[in-house]
């Protein structure tokens, strides 16, 4: 497995990891997430820029220089195709 299961919640739109998921995640966070912040007037232009100089291969839009770009979107469209498959949870 590659990681906590995706499921369908509410309306079945929205993806979520569940119960179980989102708990690893949120532990998971504070020991390897790091988030930082400048405040700007056109954000985006920082992004940009931020994305081509940097390695970032949990981003997928505008990252398509990263090797791991490929193999991120194609894992991205199996968890959507598992979870559509699943039952919707509330």
């Amino acid at each position: 497995m590659l990681g906590p299961e995706l499921h369908c919640v509410g309306s079945g739109k929205r993806m979520t990891f569940g119960k179980a998921g989102e708990a690893g995640l949120t532990q998971w966070v504070p020991d390897n997430a790091r988030v930082c912040w400048v405040e700007q007037d056109e954000p985006w232009v920082m992004e940009s820029q931020l994305i081509s100089q940097l390695d970032l291969p949990l981003n997928l839009d505008q990252n398509y220089h990263s090797a791991f770009h490929g193999c991120l979107k194609e894992l991205r469209v199996q968890a959507r195709q598992l979870a559509g498959a699943l039952p919707v949870t509330t």
